[in-house]
């Protein structure tokens, strides 16, 4: 994906509705969108999709240009239906699947890593699969935030819907600004681009 600054980008950050799962490792993506939207000093608005949203500018390109106008997105359903707020935010802004990004957490991927792709499978990750089946297509931009897999024989659903530990929460702030980071990345520089910084263990400083 190579970015247009004439274009729209559709950001959405899965998670679960209400402050009962506000805090869960399943809300990482709504997590991430409020650091970019705290960044910008904007505020969620309810819009008729289902969803709430804010309209920014997110980075800057080359020669100090504003980056490309982006529609942070969270739907207000649960995790295992967010296709149908995703494809109406499309339809309204008129955006199409490959300018769309959807920012989750991701079991498979050791916990505080950054992955991110362009279409494939979704890996268990019902959101995801809602999401492809509401759009018609899987080429839509996935930013996948670690959060590894549950200690021992503990259930995948109560993992993922439980608090961060204490221990993750103290690195939690910084995972979040890298996670943001890596979406800038992606609107100002292509999917290229943040893979090379960002599919290595140890994130650079």
């Amino acid at each position: 994906m190579t970015p247009d600054p004439s274009s729209t980008l559709l950001i959405v950050g899965l998670g679960n509705p209400g402050p009962k799962y506000a805090a869960n490792r399943h809300n990482l993506g709504h997590m991430v969108l409020d650091v970019l939207a705290g960044r910008a000093n904007a505020t969620f608005t309810s819009h008729r999709s289902n969803a709430d949203v804010a309209r920014i500018r997110l980075g800057i390109l080359p020669g100090g240009r504003p980056g490309p106008s982006v529609i942070l997105a969270k739907p207000r359903t649960y995790m295992n239906v967010s296709g149908g707020p995703v494809a109406a935010l499309a339809a309204y802004y008129g955006v199409d699947p490959e300018s769309i990004i959807v920012v989750h957490d991701e079991l498979d991927i050791p916990a505080g890593d950054i992955k991110c792709k362009i279409g494939g499978g979704e890996g268990g990750h019902n959101g995801l699969k809602d999401i492809t089946k509401a759009l018609g297509t899987k080429n839509y931009i996935r930013v996948r935030g670690g959060i590894g897999r549950p200690p021992g024989r503990m259930d995948v659903a109560d993992y993922v819907l439980k608090n961060f530990s204490s221990s993750e929460i103290k690195e939690l702030p910084l995972f979040l600004n890298d996670l943001a980071d890596c979406v800038e990345l992606i609107a100002t520089d292509g999917v290229h681009a943040a893979q090379s910084k960002y599919h290595t263990k140890t994130i650079a400083p």
